[in-house]
């Protein structure tokens, strides 16, 4: 039995999808010329008036962000603020279409769905029209009971030294703001206590990400464009990645605050086994882009230079391997680093796999990665098998060649009959789109 899982991995609206310099994972359109994110930035900074309101910030009424839901008139709202996200039209990698879905309504719910991860407050910051009007709703004695919790929760913490505005969501979506005025303005003595499990009314989901200061400590060249950063997090804070679970860093390029997702691999292939428990420093594979938005500036950095790195995220389940006797891995340049983590899994940790297999596609023999390695532990058990691919091959290559297509994988994916198989498809859109495609 060939099984191949709904959500893909990683999964199809996930930001840890592999893409081409300076783009992230989801469905994309070609941008016309001029309008990368580089451009975008240059283009808010310009000091050109992106609302159409010559610097005013107003108050919005449902009523009136209504009015404003057409192609060259689009405003939208996300958590409460409200942007013309007209000039940003040309810009958004996601295209035109996805943008007016959330034309003239609330688009939170939509926003966080596929990005939430983005900070979209940098990024639109040159677009914002206003806050949404706020209305007088009537509570009944449930949520007033919850009102009054959140109030106390906050006078019970003590933490803050100026007037707090609280937003508190309540069942039925109401949506209420407290303003809580200090009578004097200086910083409290002492925290308060929280009440056990009641520290927060945001579901994680909900939440944003928390990111860590964390340290490079070594950069490793892997190949002619890749290296592998190793990340030490703050003093006492031990932070394991789950297998399959991507973390997110962020900089500051140009003023605007740029986030990208990346999967974790260890030291090498031999690592995990020899992992202390102690040990949590955090290792990224990461292919650096001359063109890219992001990766120039990671790479520029020093050793004992810090990046903000957010915690683990992702949906990617392993619980479907359990049963599984034969797993099939299928990767296109970087969509690698997230196999890494799994061969070593299965060949450690889940004795009922009997063979992992990976094809391993890329454009030239020197864009391999870890192939040493790969060779190595192929070499040295029975249980793992690597084929790789190439596109564009010198003379000396003796290997296969070519692009993925129905009768690669085909030839790929045999195994005994009566096999439970699972395949995990990483790379670029178009590749595994095409991918999943023909194996289906």
């Amino acid at each position: 039995m060939l099984n191949i899982p709904s959500q893909s991995f990683p999964a199809p609206g996930s930001q840890q999808r592999v893409a081409p310099s300076g783009q992230s994972g989801r469905n994309k359109v070609a941008l016309k010329p001029g309008h990368s994110l580089m451009d975008w930035i240059r283009f808010s900074k310009s000091g050109k008036d992106l609302t159409g309101l010559r610097g005013r910030l107003i108050e919005v009424t449902q009523e009136e962000l209504q009015k404003h839901n057409t192609r060259d008139d689009c405003w939208t709202c996300i958590r409460g603020m409200v942007y013309n996200v007209t000039p940003y039209m040309d810009y958004h990698p996601g295209g035109e279409a996805e943008l007016m879905k959330a034309a003239g309504i609330d688009g939170t719910e939509l926003f966080d769905q596929v990005h939430r991860w983005v900070n979209y407050e940098s990024m639109l910051k040159e677009c914002l029209v206003g806050r949404m009007a706020t209305k007088v709703t009537t509570l009944n004695s449930y949520s007033m009971t919850s009102l009054l919790c959140a109030v106390c929760c906050l006078c019970r913490y003590d933490w803050f030294q100026t007037d707090v505005t609280v937003h508190l969501v309540l069942y039925a979506k109401r949506k209420i703001q407290i303003s809580i005025r200090k009578q004097a303005k200086v910083k409290w003595t002492r925290l308060g206590q929280p009440l056990e499990f009641h520290n927060t009314f945001l579901r994680k989901k909900d939440r944003a990400l928390y990111y860590r200061d964390c340290v490079l400590v070594s950069k490793t060249q892997v190949n002619h464009n890749t290296h592998v950063f190793r990340l030490q997090f703050p003093r006492g804070t031990v932070m394991h990645v789950p297998v399959g679970k991507h973390v997110y860093l962020k900089a500051l390029v140009q003023d605007t605050e740029v986030v990208r997702p990346y999967t974790p691999v260890d030291q090498n292939l031999e690592a995990a086994s020899l992992r202390s428990s102690q040990e949590s420093d955090l290792y990224l594979m990461i292919k650096v882009y001359p063109d890219g938005v992001f990766t120039p500036h990671l790479n520029s950095l020093c050793i004992g230079d810090c990046i903000p790195i957010s915690g683990p995220e992702g949906t990617f389940n392993l619980r479907p391997l359990r049963d599984v006797t034969y797993l099939y891995l299928i990767a296109a340049g970087t969509g690698f680093t997230p196999m890494t983590r799994l061969i070593q899994l299965a060949l450690q940790d889940i004795d009922t796999i009997r063979k992992t297999k990976l094809l391993f596609l890329n454009r030239r023999k020197e864009d391999i990665l870890w192939r040493c390695e790969l060779d190595e532990l192929a070499a040295n058990t029975d249980r793992f098998q690597v084929e790789y691919v190439v596109s564009d091959p010198c003379e000396s290559w003796t290997g296969r060649t070519g692009r993925v297509d129905e009768s690669m994988l085909k030839d790929f994916l045999n195994g005994p009959d009566g096999s439970k198989r699972y395949v995990c498809v990483c790379g670029p859109d178009a590749f595994t789109e095409l991918t999943i495609g023909c194996v289906i």
